[in-house]
């Protein structure tokens, strides 16, 4: 499967799951993200490099004729047609579905947009930011009283990603039985509304508006972070019996028969008085000493902070973070693939494209071009 792209995430967790594919970059410049401060890596940008591995890179005039005959060309034989551009921008560049369909009936063309192909918001600008702020998840991300905050991954975005390439997937399984290729419309603020999930069936079905509850949970408990005399953890014990195995660790095995906590309902009834005890009795271990105590009764983990999580037995165990050859005898650190199938034997990683780098490739093997042809298309700007 052949990919001609935008759209970063969702086209690592297809490079990553076995398609081709080519990143289109204009010619001189790139994508933005190359530039990207504070962190490069033998001169490429590390925010880049998270988004790019198992890429080629292509650069492509797509406002020329012959840029554009070239990706028609390349159209021909490619499953799949990604942008992330403003709605209208590849009908006004002449790469729109309705163009594509016509030299390719098999092609499946997905645009990520931040509010979709239609609605009165369609025309307007987007960031991860804007649409944590429109979708709800930001009013009750934070900690209870204080301004809302925007979640410490780019969930805007990310899940723009995430259900985008679910619909690729699912389009070319029909493709299948139908022969016929398809456009799928992916809005960022369609995505966030989606992961409202409960809260918002809690307003559909009780009117309740969502408010910040920090690190614990709306209706059950106790779900919380805890400080410790050493570092914070967080658990969940709202289970009746999780509950009993907590109750019996911090040594007041009756708390979870009291009339007060023997329940989901009553805990939430009484979640002050709860907590109050908890908070106290978290504080005479060391972080060290409950997660030695309780790991293998109740689900409980230590906040860590990243180095602690990238270089922890379960992440690296898991092939998580995966080295890759860089090229002048340099390794490149880099996430792994969290999608593991019996049928892939071995995953394969590949640094991140330079720019335009695999332009020539492109045009040689896929599109039979002579050298002669590359080297004019070069002294033109095309590629």
């Amino acid at each position: 499967m052949t990919l001609i792209m935008a759209g970063p995430y969702c086209t690592l967790i297809l490079g990553d799951l076995g398609a081709e594919v080519i990143k289109i970059e204009k010619p001189g410049i790139g994508e933005s993200s190359r530039e990207m401060p504070p962190y490069f890596f033998e001169g490429q940008s590390a925010y880049f490099i998270a988004m790019n591995r198992n890429k080629k890179s292509m650069t492509l005039d797509l406002k020329s004729e012959k840029g554009k005959q070239i990706f028609y060309d390349l159209a021909k034989t490619t499953d799949v047609v990604i942008d992330n551009f403003r709605p209208g921008v590849v009908k006004k560049l002449g790469v729109d579905f309705a163009a594509l369909k016509k030299i390719n009936p098999r092609i499946i063309c997905c645009s990520i947009s931040g509010f979709g192909q239609t609605g009165p918001f369609k025309d307007r600008p987007a960031f991860d930011l804007v649409i944590q702020a429109r979708g709800g998840i930001m009013s009750y991300t934070g900690e209870p009283g204080r301004m809302p905050v925007r979640m410490g991954a780019p969930m805007g975005d990310l899940s723009g990603g995430l259900f985008a390439s679910q619909g690729i997937l699912a389009a070319l399984f029909q493709r299948e039985k139908t022969g016929r290729g398809q456009q799928i419309d992916i809005s960022l603020a369609d995505c966030q509304t989606s992961l409202l999930t409960y809260r918002a069936q809690f307003y559909l079905v009780g009117k309740e508006i969502a408010r910040p509850v920090g690190s614990g949970h709306v209706s059950a408990h106790p779900i919380r972070a805890f400080k410790t005399r050493t570092f914070d953890v967080v658990i969940d014990a709202n289970t009746e019996s999780i509950f009993a195995e907590l109750c019996e660790a911090i040594g007041k095995p009756d708390m979870s028969n009291d009339q007060k906590f023997n329940s989901r309902e009553n805990r939430l009834k009484n979640k002050g008085e709860l907590y109050a005890i908890l908070e106290e009795s978290f504080l005479e271990k060391a972080g060290e000493e409950w997660l030695e105590l309780l790991e293998k009764r109740i689900p409980i983990a230590p906040i860590n902070t990243i180095d602690k999580a990238l270089t922890d037995p379960q992440t690296l165990s898991r092939n998580m973070v995966v080295e890759v050859e860089y090229g002048n005898d340099k390794k490149l650190k880099i996430l792994g693939n969290p999608i593991k199938m019996s049928e892939i034997e071995q995953e394969r990683f590949k640094r991140p494209p330079h720019l335009g780098e695999h332009t020539e490739e492109i045009l040689t093997e896929l599109l039979n071009y002579s050298p002669e042809q590359i080297r004019e298309l070069r002294s033109q700007g095309v590629v």
